[in-house]
C-alpha cells in the first residue's frame, strides 16, 4: 500500500539520531532543575536570578559538557585535576567557568592555580598559600570558597566551624586570591537528620561573617536531593550531576 515509503530515506545518521536525543534529555534535565530552583525561590521569597546552577562534570564527556554549556550552562565543577585539564584543553574556544570541587592535594596545587577560575573546597591553610604563590600574575585572582564541615565528621574534609574566621583573615590577607564565601556537604538527609538544619547553621555562619565586615557573596550548598531545602536557607549555589547529566559513565571523556 505504501508503495513510496524506500524513497524518503531521513538525511540523518543514528550517531545523529541518538545525540539528538541526548541534547533533548539535556535541555529537559536544565529545564526541570531551573524549574525547582525557581518554585523554590518563590517559597523562600528570593529571587532566581541569585542562584548559580554548578554542573558537577566529572566523569561526563567533553559532547555532554558542550551541548550544556550550548544550552546556556556556564559553571561547571570537576573534581579530577588531570580529568579537568583533559576537558578544558578539548573545550578552550568555549566560555566555561570552570571550579575545582574535589580534595585538593597539596602536589596539584599549581595546575589549579593555573587553570582555574574557582576552588571551592579550601580546607587547610597550605593550600591557600600554595594557591596564592602559584597563580599567574597575568590572571585574575582565584575566587575561593573554604569548605566548611558544618556537621562535625570525623571522616569528611571540611574545616571546623570555629576555626573558619582564622581561615577567612588568612584567605583574604594572601595576594591572588579573592574570597568568595563557605561552602557545605552536610550529611546525607535520612530518617536521622534533616539538612535543613546543616544548612541553617551556615547561613548564620555566612550571615555572621558579613555582619562583621567580610566581603563575601557566595554560599554554596545543597545537591539534587536537597536543593530547596538550602535554597530555603540561603544558598546562592547548588551543584547538580546527575539530575542534569543522567549516570555517570565509565569515565571515558569522548
Amino acid at each position: 500500500m505504501f508503495l513510496f515509503h524506500d524513497l524518503y530515506t531521513p538525511d540523518i545518521t543514528i550517531d545523529q539520531a541518538l545525540t539528538s536525543c541526548k541534547m533533548n534529555n539535556l535541555k529537559v534535565n536544565l529545564d526541570n532543575i531551573c524549574t525547582r530552583v525557581a518554585s523554590a525561590c518563590n517559597k523562600a521569597g528570593r529571587n532566581p536570578a541569585e542562584i548559580t546552577i554548578l554542573a558537577v562534570s566529572k566523569r561526563h564527556s567533553v559532547e555532554r559538557i558542550s551541548a550544556l554549556h550550548d544550552l546556556g550552562q556556564a559553571a561547571f565543577g570537576e573534581n579530577y585535576v588531570q580529568e579537568a585539564l583533559l576537558k578544558m584543553k578539548h573545550l578552550a574556544n568555549r566560555e566555561i567557568h570552570w571550579h575545582f570541587i574535589g580534595p585538593l592535594q597539596s602536589n596539584k596545587t599549581r595546575e589549579v592555580a593555573q587553570h582555574f577560575q574557582w576552588v571551592q573546597s579550601v580546607d587547610r591553610i597550605k593550600i591557600l598559600q600554595r594557591l596564592s604563590s602559584q597563580r599567574p600574575a597575568n590572571l585574575p585572582d582565584l575566587n575561593i570558597c573554604i569548605q566548611v564541615n558544618i556537621d562535625l565528621e570525623p571522616q569528611k574534609a571540611g574545616v571546623m566551624p570555629g576555626r573558619v574566621v582564622e581561615f577567612v583573615n588568612t584567605a583574604i590577607s594572601l595576594p591572588g586570591l579573592r574570597l568568595r564565601g563557605l561552602m557545605a556537604i552536610p550529611k546525607a538527609v535520612s530518617e536521622q537528620h534533616d539538612p535543613s538544619e546543616s544548612y541553617a547553621r551556615m547561613n548564620s555562619l555566612f550571615q555572621g561573617l558579613i555582619k562583621d565586615g567580610v566581603d563575601l557573596d557566595t554560599l554554596s550548598m545543597g545537591m539534587s536531593a536537597d536543593l530547596e531545602a538550602a535554597i530555603m536557607h540561603g544558598s546562592t549555589m547548588v551543584r547538580i550531576g546527575t539530575d542534569l547529566f543522567g549516570p555517570r559513565p565509565d569515565g571515558s571523556l569522548n
